[in-house]
């Protein structure tokens, strides 16, 4: 950044909506997205998948002029090839991604950067043994010298933003979690230290807003400070 010269804001808007079911969101669908609609056993799998699936076409409908029936994704993974990715909109420059989890669903559109979210219903897990799994050695130890009803809450932020993260960068689980060392729980999100050969750099982290219950954060591959716009659950 050169002295003196403010940094351009990236702009992100995220998007919330409580799942749902219903016919008029379920033709939107197309047709591996019905297959996988049906392959879901229970009613609150297939709310979540089918309101994810109507919240991103009218979102980016909006955002392109089209037709919510005319958006369409493709779910190539950038790195293998696959078509397990997270879905992206051909021939745009908008990225987006989505999270789900209890009664929360979650949008976050940025133009230009990669942009990933995740939302995570708080659970009584045992996030000593998780956190063998998912937490550096220094957040393991903030974590342990917690109180014992402030340790849920705690990881819970700390899964969100690495997976916020990794699924920004397309890596998924292919990466390890406990080589991305992330702030505190009670600090501004940001990515103190990444030791692993698929770090990418520079990275932006924010913590949302999803209500008591629930953790959930967003992750931007850019240096630009961003500017995020979230609309009410509901």
């Amino acid at each position: 950044m050169i002295a003196g010269v403010e940094m351009p804001l990236l702009e992100c808007a995220v998007h919330w909506a409580v799942p749902a079911d219903e016919p008029h969101m379920r033709d939107l669908l197309d047709a591996g997205e019905r297959e996988r609609y049906e392959r879901f056993m229970r009613a609150e799998d297939k709310a979540r998948f089918v309101t994810g699936r109507f919240l991103a076409r009218t979102v980016l409908a909006e955002a392109t002029g089209l037709a919510p029936r005319d958006i369409h994704f493709t779910t190539d993974c950038p790195h293998c090839g696959a078509t397990h990715g997270k879905p992206r909109l051909p021939g745009s420059d908008l990225d987006f991604s989505l999270s789900h989890s209890g009664d929360r669903v979650v949008l976050v559109l940025s133009d230009g950067p990669e942009v990933g979210v995740d939302v995570e219903q708080e659970s009584d897990r045992d996030v000593d043994r998780l956190g063998e799994m998912v937490l550096s050695a220094p957040e393991r130890n903030v974590l342990s010298a917690l109180p014992t009803d402030q340790r849920k809450r705690a990881f819970h932020v700390y899964w969100c933003r690495k997976e916020a993260l990794l699924k920004a960068t397309g890596h998924g689980l292919a990466a390890p979690m406990t080589a991305i060392h992330v702030s505190g729980p009670d600090e501004p999100a940001e990515v103190l230290s990444w030791n692993d050969a698929k770090a990418v750099s520079p990275v932006r982290l924010a913590d949302l807003t999803p209500g008591p219950g629930y953790a959930a954060s967003l992750a931007a591959l850019t240096d630009r400070p961003l500017k995020i716009t979230e609309t009410p659950i509901g």
